[in-house]
């Protein structure tokens, strides 16, 4: 009896795992707008990036996006095209509420397969982490300064489907905002607004308000 129930309890957790897995059918809700608003997600201003993430200011009357956890203030607009080094899904915290993904994303040297062969990329608890053998494979703030952990805000439920299908080394454009998350109870999330930074508070946070996988 008593293997039986852990065997039952063990097929539980692996359902629960694979479920909330990027494997599982199930599509993560965008966050609800606020009620009686319609948020919206203009596309930002700029050309498309070519190898590098492109950053600009927010025009005149863009956001506060209203949803219905808390208020997202536009801090600046975003683009980039990159390379997908690792994808993790929450369902717990509080940020879960807006960011069901992270995306560790590269780009310029940190998207070459030489370079990522010598790294051992992982992610958890809303960190990006890398380790190397020997000699690094790039200067330590090089590799700082081509990739980024970022968390995904889907605006609508297409752009959630889209994430949800994201795969380790696709590489993807994302068009959106650079983003402060503000709850009615003072709670607060922000994002780093440089490419430059690690540690803690170094994570993007990105309103997305588009998302394809580029070929």
């Amino acid at each position: 009896m008593a293997l039986r129930k852990l065997a039952l309890a063990g097929l539980l957790l692996g359902a629960l795992g694979w479920w909330y897995s990027p494997y599982s059918p199930r599509t993560p809700d965008a966050p609800a707008p606020a009620a009686g608003s319609d948020p919206g997600c203009p596309l930002p201003p700029g050309i498309a990036p070519g190898g590098l993430p492109l950053q600009t200011e927010v025009p005149r009357g863009v956001g506060p996006f209203r949803l219905e956890d808390g208020a997202l203030t536009p801090l600046a607009g975003f683009r980039i095209e990159a390379r997908v080094l690792a994808r993790e899904d929450y369902s717990i915290g509080r940020e879960a509420a807006f960011s069901p993904t992270d995306l560790a994303l590269g780009w310029a040297r940190m998207r070459e397969d030489e370079v990522l062969a010598r790294l051992d990329i992982s992610q958890s608890s809303r960190w990006y982490r890398y380790r190397w053998q020997g000699d690094p494979p790039l200067p330590a703030q090089e590799i700082v300064r081509s990739s980024a952990n970022m968390h995904m805000i889907p605006s609508t439920p297409g752009v959630a489907r889209a994430l949800r299908d994201v795969r380790r080394d696709d590489t993807v454009r994302i068009d959106g905002w650079l983003v402060q998350v503000d709850a009615p109870d003072g709670w607060r999330w922000r994002s780093s607004l440089t490419r430059e930074d690690s540690g803690n508070g170094a994570c993007e946070l990105v309103y997305v308000c588009a998302l394809r996988v580029v070929p």
